[in-house]
């Protein structure tokens, strides 16, 4: 169920602020949707999705880092055990030294930056699903 589909009418303006909206953490998107509230604009379909898509994947980052922080003290705690969260966190010379979690979160921003900047509807698992029924997508 895969979505990367063009849209009908696209301006340029749209696809750097859902863009900017992945590359800031909601921060540009959550901006613009006061701006054309403010000035009583309508805000496309196209955009609505990649905000509240941001949005959301932004608040999940932020429960799970912190989920994980929890975790990852509990562990340090842990002989032997301690080693785990060090090995995930190391940076690593063939990342631009950065650690697994930061490839990964870097690898999946810039997925869904450059896809909403081409103009195309970007699909993250069950994300994508949750933010098409409440656009109306489908």
């Amino acid at each position: 169920m895969i979505s990367l589909q063009p849209s009908r009418q696209i301006y340029p303006i749209e696809r750097i602020i859902s863009a900017l909206s992945y590359l800031t953490a909601s921060f540009a998107g959550i901006i613009w949707l006061i701006i054309a509230s403010l000035l009583k604009k309508h805000v496309t379909q196209f955009l609505l999705y990649h905000i509240q898509q941001s949005i959301f994947l932004s608040i999940a980052y932020f429960l799970l880092a912190t989920f994980a922080e929890l975790i990852y003290v509990i562990l340090y705690k842990i002989p032997f055990i301690n080693a785990i969260p060090y090995f995930i966190n190391m940076p690593l010379p063939f990342l631009f030294d950065l650690s697994v979690v930061q490839g990964i979160t870097t690898a999946i921003i810039l997925y869904l930056a450059i896809t909403s900047a081409m103009g195309l509807y970007s699909y993250f698992p069950w994300v994508s699903d949750i933010i098409n029924i409440n656009t109306g997508r489908k």
